[in-house]
């Protein structure tokens, strides 16, 4: 079966989310143009990289352009989104490797995200598109800086808005406590 490909060129919105309560949450990634919606599965940690990373592609790229790209230093109000998931929400994969990229024609910020159980090609570094024989899906958003700073930002929020850690091992603390180990096992 070939490759199923979600592609969101500037879509609607695109936003981290999570199901659950802290400490069994379960995160996605969202996006939507339109009545068009696709969830895709992922870890926190994944979800932790890809912020930070676009974060980061996006400081470089004003560095390296000295200014002149149209890329906001700082995510602009008017782009925060702080609603829930759009429901229902049905993952169409589980994600399992991502890329990212930046298009200088289009000045875009381009993140990729394979479905789990991809293998890389043995002869290059990426999964083309163009191989017959690839399975699995992937979704590809294209982002301008701003909406790429947005989702950076929510996705750093929704990251940190799990438990708090503790004050003295900076493990999270359970609603019931923990045990801490700096405290010899003692229930904090």
């Amino acid at each position: 079966m070939p490759r199923q490909v979600y592609e969101y060129e500037s879509p609607d919105r695109f936003v981290a989310g999570t199901t659950g309560q802290p400490g069994s949450r379960t995160f996605f990634l969202q996006v939507r143009t339109g009545h068009r919606l696709t969830t895709v599965q992922l870890e926190k940690q994944q979800v932790s990289v890809l912020a930070e990373r676009v974060d980061e592609l996006l400081d470089e790229v004003l560095r390296r352009t000295q200014g002149s790209a149209t890329v906001p230093a700082l995510a602009p109000t008017r782009t925060e989104d702080t609603a829930p998931l759009d429901t229902p929400i049905e993952e169409e994969f589980r994600v399992g490797t991502m890329s990212l990229a930046w298009d200088g024609e289009l000045e875009r910020v381009v993140i990729e995200c394979f479905e789990a159980g991809e293998n890389l090609n043995e002869d290059e570094d990426e999964l083309p598109d163009t191989d017959e024989e690839a399975e699995g899906a992937v979704l590809r958003v294209s982002l301008a800086g701003a909406a790429a700073r947005a989702f950076a930002k929510r996705a750093l929020a929704v990251v940190g808005a799990g438990r708090p850690p503790c004050p003295f091992c900076t493990f999270p603390l359970d609603p019931e406590g923990h045990i801490c180990p700096r405290a010899n096992g003692y229930r904090r």
